[in-house]
């Protein structure tokens, strides 16, 4: 007996499907232009997949032929928005009231394991380029974490980083919004009880 392994409906059928479904988070994500577009169209890819509300590129982006494929045809389901330069972009998310948290291998720098991300804000998880890292400019404006590694390894690829944040900024999001939750209906009962 032959089976197919083929799947019935496109990526994107199958993405509009889940759209209705899909959670966004006051979360988003910057980098730097990259080296490898690759990293980019990974970073849209996590984006899309954490519900992320928008990518902050510094510098140019690809077009989206090239990204497309690299992002699991997932370039069409967020948001891009450029900005020519770091300080262009520190003075957009200050304008914003955007939290800058950057993954940076710097002295201040706090596991992230440790850093408790706070949501009485618009959240922007940054991450560098390949061989300069987050530019100055931004450190200066935003917290820092590292992502502690036991192993030979001493710094991630710039995509794996963003997921890993990504996952662990979401993850906070939801348990807080639990605790949140659990508190507002005990006061609610609470209340009405009296």
């Amino acid at each position: 007996m032959k089976t197919s392994l083929k799947r019935k409906r496109t990526r994107r059928e199958r993405y509009d499907e889940k759209k209705h479904l899909a959670k966004t988070y006051p979360i988003s994500i910057a980098c730097i232009n990259f080296m490898h577009d690759g990293n980019l169209g990974y970073i849209i890819r996590a984006a899309a997949c954490f519900g992320a509300q928008n990518i902050h590129v510094i510098g140019s982006v690809p077009s989206r032929r090239v990204l497309n494929p690299l992002s699991g045809s997932l370039y069409d389901y967020v948001t891009i928005k450029t900005h020519p330069n770091p300080r262009v972009f520190v003075d957009y998310a200050c304008q914003e009231g955007i939290k800058l948290v950057s993954a940076e291998l710097v002295d201040a720098a706090v596991p992230l394991s440790s850093y408790n991300f706070s949501f009485g804000r618009p959240l922007c998880l940054v991450v560098g380029q390949e061989e300069c890292g987050v530019p100055i400019e931004i450190l200066q404006n935003s917290d820092t974490v590292y992502i502690p590694l036991a192993g030979v390894g001493y710094c991630l690829n710039t995509s794996q980083t963003a997921n890993i944040m990504l996952y662990e900024a979401v993850n906070q999001y939801e348990e807080q919004q639990k605790q949140w939750k659990e508190t507002w209906d005990k006061a609610s009962y609470d209340s009405y009880m009296e």
